[in-house]
Parts: C-alpha cells; sequence; structure tokens
C-alpha cells in the first residue's frame, strides 16, 4: 500500500522536520482516497509515551477526522488472543531470585566476591540475561566463545554466568521474564501475519531498531502489505560512499549517528540510499543539516572535509540561528540557559532544554524559580531524593547501629516527622524540643545519644510541670525509636521490611498521633507505597538476609524508581532527555552539558566480556549507545533555533568539549573565511548571554570590606576573672576575650564532631591523670602494662568514636615504654602531691582574679616544687613560655601564694611542658624568685592597661601564625582585612 513493488516499506523524517507531525501529514496523504474508516483502523506503534501524546496532538488540530489507534511497543501482546501465554515475570522477583542464587554461588566460592557485592552481581546479570534474550544470545554462544584463559579467570566467570543459564531452558516457558515473552508473541505475530496478513495499516515511528526484539518487530511490519517504518532523523544529504563506509566498517560505525538506520536498511535488504520520504515537507534549515552531516563523518572519510568543507555553500545561514556558549564554569553555564529561557517565555517561543546532566538540570530548575518559571521536566524527580524516600532511606541506612546525634536530628528534623501529632506535643512543640535537644548535644554531647542521655536531658529542661511532662514523654518517643532502629537481627525479607514501615509510620505519627497518612500522600508517597508493596508482594523470592544486605537492596530498588511532579508547569518550557528530544516540538533548543563524559555518557566497563567477545557472541556493542547519543545531537542540533553550550571547568577539574562539538568547530574553522567567520559570530552570541551570565549574580549594591576591629566596650563591662590559658589568648588575640566573656558568645559545636586534638588531649590528660594516681614500686614492664591497661579503660569510656580509639591506643603504644621511664625519672626528682589541682587567686591592685587546674604539681626533696603540664602537641618553647603561653609562670604565681586546693604553699623552682606526642617532646624551665616578681608584675600591667577605656581589644593583635584559626574570625570578618592593617577602635554604649 505504501511502497511499490513488494518492497519493505521503510521510511524516514529528516532531521529538523517536526516527527508528529509529519508522521500525521505523511499517512494523511497517503490514505486521502481511501474510506475514512481506515485512518480509525491504522495501528502506530512507538516507542514512548511522550511520542504517543505528541502524535495524537499533531491530530488534535480541531479538524474532524477519526484518530488512528496509537500504542506502545512494550504493549505487544496484550490483546486477547495472547491471554494463553504465560505473564511475564517481575523484573523485581526476577532480581531477588538472581541475587540468592548468586549468594548461593558465593557461599560455595567466597573468594570470587565479597558479600556485599550481591545485589551489584545479581544487577549485572539481570541486565545479561536480558540483553541475551532480547538478542536471541543462547547460553551456546557465550560457552562457544574463543578466549584464551591462561589464567583460568574466564573459566571462573563461566561458572558465575550459568547461574542464567537455566533460564533459557525449556521450562522457562511457564516462567518467562517480559524479553523472553515479547518473543513469543512476536513469533506468533510473524506465523499469523505471514498467513493471514493485517488489513489495515500499521506504523512503527520513532525507534531506530537499538534493540533486537525491536528491530525484529520492525522488519515484520516493514514487510507487511500495509505496513510501514518510519525512522526519525535520517540523514538524507550523506553520500552513497559514506554509506557504505558505515556499513563496512566496524567499531568506527556503530558511533555513528546514522548507523541503526543503515542497518535497518540492510536487514530489509535494502540499500540505506533506498530509505524513501515520509513525508514532503522541508526541514527547518536545510543547510545546517548538510554542516551538520559533514561535521559527523566516520573518521576513515573525514578527509572528505579537505574537498567538501571548501565548496560548501550556505554556512552562513546554517549558523544564522546558532549560538555557543563556551562557559568558564557550570555556574556561568546554568545561569545563561536559565536567562535564555526566561527570554523565550518573553518572546513566547517554545523551548526546550535537552541534556543528560540531571544535575545541570537541577541547577537550571532551581534558577528558573526566582521568576516563578517551572518548567516541565520528563524525568521526573527520582523516588529517593522525595520526602518519603528520604525518609525511608536514611531509616535503612540507621537501623542495626548505634546512631549518632547528628543521624538522630536528620530524622527528628525530616519533614514527614510528627505530622500525625495533634495537641500539646504536636508537630509545633516536636520542632522546639527538637531544636533545643540540638543545642544540648552540640554543647555537652554525647557523639552517640543512648536511651538515658536523652532522657536525662528531658528531666533536667522545662520551665514548669506540664512542659516538663511533655518533654518526657516525647524523649521516650524518640528513645524507643532509638532501641527498635539498634536490634537489627537477621531475618527474612518481609521481616525486614515491616520492621521499615513500622518504623516509618511511628515517625510520622509522632509521639501520641494515630495518623500516618502522610507518609504516603501525594504522588511521591502513593509511588513509595508501590515500591514497598511489590516489594512486599515478591519478598518470598527474597530470602534471609541480614540488616546490611536488606540496606543495599532496599537503597537500590529505591534509587531506581521515579516519580512525577503533579502540579501545574510552564507550558512552554521544558526539560528533556536526549530521547524526547526526537520530536522536536520546540521553537528553541538549548543543548547544554557537551563535554565528553556527559554527551557522550562514558562507555562503562563490561565485568564479563571485552568488545570481541561481544562482538562474537552477537552481544550489542558498547559503542552502540554512543551512536544513538550522536543520533539524538544529530535530530535536536536541526531545530529551528539552537543553543549549544558547554562548561569549561566541573567542580573538579578542566572539562574536553564533546566530540560532536569540536568536529563541528575545527571543520568550521578550517573550511573557509565564510565558516571561521559564522563560528566568531556564533561565540559572539555567547559571549553576550555569558556577560548576562556573569550580572546575574552580582549583588545590588556592594558593601566596603570590613576594618580591623578593635572594640572598646566601658570599663565596668570588662571581665574581672580569667583562667590561666585565656591569659595567653588575652595576649595573642583579645577579640576573642571581647566576644566570649564580654559578648558571652561561643561557638556552636558541629553535630557531626570529628575527633580533633581537643578530645586526643582531654583522653591523654585523663590517662595520665589516672595512671599517676595508680602508681607504685612494680618492675618497669609491669608498670607499662598497667599504663596500658589505663589507657584502653580510659578511651574506652571517653572517647565515642572507634576508629579514634584504634588509632590513638596505637600512638599510646608507641610511646608507652618511655613515657614510663620518664615517669619514673620524674619521681626520683619529686612526688606529686597535686594532680588537677585546682587554684584561685585575687589581684586587688587591678581587683582581677586567676583561675586554674594544674595538670600535675611535684614536691622536691629540698622542698620546693615542680609544676608540669601535659601537652597532646608540641610543647611552646622557652621563648614562647616566657612571652606567650604563660599558664605555668602564673601557675608558679599561685603556688607560692599558696592558693592551690590540698596543695601547701611553697617555692616553684621549675615548670615545664611534657608533650604526649611521639618525639615526647619536653620545655623545661628553671624559675628563680625574681621571675615570679616578674610574671606577676607583667599580669597586673596587662590587666590595668585592658581597664583602660580607651585600650580596644583588637582582633588578632600577636598570632602565633598567619594561619592560625580562632572561633571568633569570621565575626571579626577576617580576611576582609589583613594583619598588616591598623586597628580600627569603637567606642561601645553600655
Amino acid at each position: 500500500m505504501f511502497v511499490e513493488g513488494g518492497k519493505p516499506g521503510l521510511f524516514g523524517v529528516p532531521c529538523g522536520a517536526n516527527y508528529p507531525l509529519a508522521i500525521k501529514n505523511g499517512l494523511l496523504n497517503r490514505l486521502k482516497d481511501t474510506p475514512p474508516e481506515l485512518l480509525a483502523r491504522t495501528e502506530i506503534f512507538v516507542n514512548t509515551s511522550r511520542m504517543r501524546k505528541d502524535i495524537q496532538g499533531a491530530f488534535d488540530n480541531g479538524s474532524t477526522r477519526f484518530l488512528p489507534r496509537i500504542r506502545l511497543l512494550s504493549e505487544l501482546g496484550t490483546e486477547y488472543q495472547f491471554l494463553d501465554l504465560p505473564v511475564p515475570v517481575n523484573s523485581l522477583r526476577r532480581r531477588l531470585e538472581l541475587s540468592q542464587l548468586v549468594a548461593h554461588f558465593l557461599r560455595q566460592e567466597p573468594q570470587f566476591a565479597t558479600r556485599a557485592s550481591i545485589f551489584d552481581l545479581s544487577d549485572s546479570l539481570a541486565q545479561l540475561l536480558s540483553e541475551m534474550q532480547d538478542e536471541g544470545v543462547s547460553p551456546d554462544d557465550i560457552r562457544a566463545l574463543k578466549v584464551q584463559d591462561s589464567s583460568g579467570h574466564w573459566q571462573k566467570s563461566l561458572q558465575f554466568l550459568s547461574i542464567i543459564f537455566d533460564f533459557f531452558g525449556p521450562d522457562t516457558s511457564t516462567d518467562p521474564g517480559s524479553e523472553a515473552r515479547m518473543k513469543l508473541v512476536i513469533d506468533r505475530l510473524e506465523r499469523q501475519w505471514r498467513e493471514t496478513p493485517p488489513d489495515h495499516p500499521i506504523l512503527v515511528a520513532g525507534s531506530t531498531g537499538s534493540r533486537g526484539m525491536t528491530a525484529r518487530f520492525m522488519s515484520i511490519v516493514a514487510n507487511l502489505p500495509m505496513g510501514a517504518v518510519i525512522l526519525p532523523g535520517v540523514d538524507f544529504d550523506m553520500p552513497e560512499p559514506v554509506w557504505s563506509q558505515i556499513r563496512n566498517a566496524e567499531r568506527a560505525a556503530f558511533e555513528h549517528p546514522q548507523e541503526r538506520s543503515a542497518r535497518m536498511a540492510e536487514r530489509l535488504g535494502l540499500r540505506p540510499k533506498q530509505i524513501e520520504h515520509w513525508d514532503t515537507k522541508e526541514p527547518s534549515n536545510p543547510a545546517r543539516n548538510r554542516l551538520v552531516s559533514l561535521a559527523l563523518r566516520p573518521a576513515p572519510v573525514t578527509d572528505q572535509w579537505m574537498e567538501e568543507g571548501p565548496a560548501f555553500k550556505g554556512v552562513a545561514l546554517a549558523t544564522q540561528k546558532m549560538t555557543l556558549i563556551e562557559a568558564p564554569d557550570m555556574r556561568i553555564e546554568s545561569n545563561a540557559i536559565s536567562l535564555i529561557l526566561r527570554q523565550a517565555t518573553d518572546d513566547d517561543k517554545t523551548a526546550a532544554l535537552v541534556t543528560p546532566d540531571r544535575d545541570l538540570a537541577r541547577r537550571v530548575t532551581a534558577l528558573l524559580d526566582r521568576w516563578n518559571i517551572v518548567p516541565d521536566d520528563s524525568a521526573g524527580i527520582p523516588l529517593n531524593q522525595t520526602p518519603p524516600g528520604r525518609l525511608l532511606r536514611h531509616l535503612v541506612g540507621f537501623m542495626g547501629r548505634n546512631i549518632s546525634a547528628e543521624d538522630l536530628l536528620v530524622l527528628l528534623k525530616h519533614p514527614l516527622c510528627a505530622r500525625g501529632s495533634q495537641g500539646d506535643e504536636g508537630r509545633g512543640y516536636h520542632l522546639l524540643w527538637t531544636r533545643e535537644l540540638e543545642v544540648h548535644l552540640r554543647r555537652t554531647g554525647p557523639a552517640f545519644p543512648a536511651r538515658d542521655d536523652i532522657l536525662k536531658w528531658a528531666v533536667s529542661s522545662g520551665e514548669d510541670k506540664k512542659d516538663k511532662d511533655g518533654r518526657k514523654h516525647w524523649a521516650g518517643w524518640i528513645s524507643d525509636l532509638l532501641e527498635q532502629l539498634r536490634i537489627a537481627p537477621e531475618g527474612h525479607l518481609s521481616e525486614h521490611l515491616n520492621v521499615l514501615v513500622a518504623l516509618a509510620s511511628a515517625l510520622v505519627k509522632g509521639p501520641v498521633g494515630e495518623d500516618d497518612s502522610e507518609l504516603w500522600a501525594q504522588n511521591a508517597g502513593r509511588e513509595t507505597r508501590r515500591l514497598v508493596e511489590d516489594l512486599q508482594r515478591e519478598a518470598e523470592y527474597g530470602g534471609s538476609l541480614n540488616i546490611h544486605e536488606f540496606a543495599d537492596l532496599f537503597r537500590a530498588i529505591l534509587g531506581r524508581g521515579q516519580v512525577r511532579d503533579p502540579s501545574p508547569k510552564h507550558p512552554k518550557v521544558m526539560i528533556w532527555g536526549t530521547l524526547e528530544a526526537r520530536s522536536l516540538q520546540a521553537d528553541l533548543v538549548i543543548l547544554a552539558g557537551l563535554n565528553e563524559g556527559i554527551w557522550p555518557q562514558a562507555v562503562g566497563q563490561d565485568p564479563w566480556f571485552s568488545r570481541d567477545m561481544r562482538r562474537q557472541a552477537g552481544l550489542i556493542s558498547p559503542e552502540q549507545s554512543i551512536g544513538l547519543s550522536a543520533h539524538d545531537f544529530q535530530q535536536a542540533i536541526a531545530a529551528p533555533e539552537v543553543v549549544l553550550t558547554r562548561a569549561k571547568r566541573d567542580a573538579e577539574a578542566e572539562t574536553v568539549a564533546s566530540r560532536w562539538l569540536i568536529r563541528l568547530t575545527n571543520l568550521m574553522a578550517g573550511m573557509s573565511d565564510e565558516g571561521r567567520a559564522a563560528l566568531e559570530k556564533m561565540r559572539e552570541r555567547g559571549a553576550e548571554w555569558m556577560g548576562l551570565a556573569e550580572a546575574l549574580d552580582e549583588p545590588d549594591f556592594i558593601l566596603p570590606p570590613a576594618k580591623r576591629p578593635s572594640p572598646r566596650p566601658p570599663a565596668h563591662a570588662r571581665p574581672r576573672q580569667l583562667s590561666v590559658t585565656r591569659i595567653e589568648t588575652l595576649i595573642r588575640d583579645p577579640y576573642d576575650i571581647y566576644a566570649s566573656r564580654i559578648l558571652r558568645l561561643s561557638r556552636l559545636d558541629p553535630l557531626s564532631r570529628d575527633p580533633d586534638i581537643r578530645e586526643r588531649g582531654t583522653a591523654l590528660h585523663a590517662i595520665m591523670e589516672r595512671y599517676l594516681a595508680q602508681m607504685g614500686d612494680d618492675s618497669h614492664k609491669a608498670a607499662v602494662a598497667r599504663f596500658l591497661t589505663v589507657a584502653e579503660e580510659v578511651l574506652e569510656s571517653e572517647v565515642a568514636w572507634p576508629s579514634a580509639r584504634r588509632v590513638w591506643l596505637a600512638r599510646v603504644r608507641r610511646i608507652a615504654d618511655q613515657l614510663v621511664r620518664d615517669e619514673r625519672e620524674r619521681l626520683e626528682k619529686g612526688v606529686p602531691c597535686g594532680i588537677e589541682a585546682k587554684g584561685a587567686m585575687h589581684l586587688p591592685e587591678v581587683d582581677f582574679s586567676l583561675t586554674c587546674k594544674a595538670d600535675r604539681i611535684d614536691r622536691k626533696a629540698d622542698d620546693t616544687f615542680v609544676i608540669y603540664d601535659y601537652k597532646s602537641g608540641t610543647p611552646p618553647s622557652e621563648k614562647q613560655t616566657r612571652k606567650f603561653s604563660i599558664q605555668l609562670l602564673l601557675e608558679a604565681m599561685m603556688m607560692e601564694a599558696g592558693k592551690f586546693e590540698g596543695v601547701p604553699k611553697g617555692r616553684v623552682s621549675e615548670v615545664a611542658y611534657l608533650g604526649l606526642n611521639a618525639a615526647l617532646k619536653q620545655t623545661v624551665l628553671p624559675l628563680e624568685p625574681h621571675d615570679i616578681a616578674e610574671v606577676r608584675e607583667r599580669l597586673v600591667k596587662l590587666i590595668a592597661a585592658y581597664d583602660d577605656p580607651e585600650l580596644g581589644y583588637t582582633s588578632r593583635r600577636m598570632m602565633e601564625t598567619v594561619q592560625y584559626k580562632t572561633d571568633f574570625e569570621h565575626l571579626a570578618r577576617f580576611g576582609e582585612w589583613s594583619i598588616s592593617d591598623s586597628p580600627t577602635p569603637e567606642d561601645l554604649d553600655d
């Protein structure tokens, strides 16, 4: 009906044409002399739901006519005549079955892989099984591969791959996968249509036949008397020799955009040049089609650029509505794209962003929000990034372990948490108590709160009885959840699912609520419930799992889900994947992310087969994905108006432009003066948008940089008491004292605290304190053993991080022998008379008090004293001790004044800093009586100076190093000024 002479009905639509409209026009032209009901009986098979919607939209133009039946290729076999065929196995069930087989294999062959890779391996096998069934590859084809296997690796891999070989046996007809059932459907259709061809037109549109079963169905349809296959994006400008090169080459051919068209023609016994036009309407820009066709010639024939490039006519017309944006970074690229889309809405144009880079698409979506433009994103939202998906993802990751304070607050701050609570313990009180608990955990810890920690906080908080009772009940609810999370034994998949759903439901209900409907509300909730119910329905095939295996499985399944946001979108701004761009129903198309690794995406490594092995077996070449991506690029770039964008640098390093963009720019730069001028104009248009993109982030006004602060509070507001360690701070960074003691500010500790030098110093001080309290007259070997025992006990009780405990204990072991020797030598000089001794002293001449806690005070045989201070890092030098780190000198002054509790008054003859690092470095400073008088005089002068209202608390006055970090440098706006700047005094009112 569509072709003469009994030839197969193979047609094409050129790049740049409105594909759905072309399908409609071509069909109506061919059916214009037929009865009108024939159009209603016509069947059109398409590859995507969007293509079906677009073709329906093309027919729905207000004219009165019948609508053809438009069906998805995936719906083949759903008619009544196929009801006797078995229902295909759910892909989830197949993966669960494979995971059990993989687990059994790993129990027999534990050296093959770790159990943590069970689900990755089962996914790999599921994909291979699907591909083999789709391409008609049998297990015998795999076994017959000729592989050099001197190491025995292939035999072991073949043994593992045999897991899926049983799915090809004769008994699988009662339990087929979707691909196996599709083969049964197509086999039956082929037999039926060979005997009784359909008496109505059947068309296949939108697909290039990249998969085996699809290509076979297209071949059957093309050979029907009333059948037609309509290929999208056929390059009718390519000469015959180039088509021959594509057909005869191997790897290079797979990467060419027209390789699938050539293969389909060859499959039908045709030459590519025999592919006929389906519609007579010309594409939007034939000159651009010819230019892009020349740029994408296969590598073996790119020498044709030398001949055809200079002779090319119309390059200015081809690129007149093309813009090239080569942005310096991703920020400028996304800004420019958002501005272009915004301008398109002002010009009433239909605009589409086409990119495989989902991160770029999300950035552009966020930028468009500033103008209240919500694009229609065809990809939707990953289910694991929706509120219910995130909640389940968090919970499954926390099950079976003691969760940290940060993880606890992640749950409590989730937008669905306590949504079912009402009254005094409703959502409002939940948020209030969550914030108060956060402040408590930040300031006092612990890093891994247990039940007793939370209940103790609840008892000690609250202003009245009602508030206290509510907190206690709320804290009990949290504690119960923590206990349920911690207990997660090995069990059946269904048991783990029940526990997970119960935990999520309890979190959403809150401490007194009964309603968990918010967990399953909206599209995201309904899709999440569907996924959980599917997993529960197939759970019998999942077997028994430990909690970590269940977590891996659930996260993998959740990560595949997508959900569409049903809220209204802008009708003329779209974000498409490369497949959706085939319909080309946009006035303006932005091809973004044109970098290698993104477009095209890098070809992944096949864990089982090399390229040659795939070719031998008849499996899909890895380069085929590049060819399909190139085909999408060739179609999208043929739009009426096109913008090409890339970022020269991503978040990590310099990028490489997409191979297709390099080809196009290289061709234009070398073909002629006209080509170079056209390329320059494309870049100039892009530069204009980049200039606007730079200006988009510029503030409306720029604040002048801050000056180096030196606040001068009134004298009565200045501190009258400091610890001896804070005196060094007053000398080096007075602004720190101003912020902490006068403004009463304190640093808010991070929730996810890492074990830093302060925790290590506290733990080492505790070790030394307990060890010194237990010292005796035992041997050196026994003393070392006791020291290590004390270290283990202290680290176990004081340090919450298991990894830090192991690392710090290893460091203690390295220094234990020498440290014990040094302590024995110190004991020979004197006997400890004060461990962690507290002291306080008042200076009446300046009305100022000092406080301290001395690590260790020893009494020597001559009745003089020595004061020690342990340092977890490198001790200060002698010069630093006399000028800045005067902590021990001040303690010596207090000692000689008899100001320590439980320690007798006496002369201090020596002070020493003892390093507890690997070098065990010591700084020993002998003292004379005049040293004590001198340090007292210096302290009095220092305090008196800061009692003067004219002296300010200058930021970073005498820092040890420029890179030294302080708690309040952000408040002082350090960085806007440097330490070479003069301080700027500022008088403060009462």
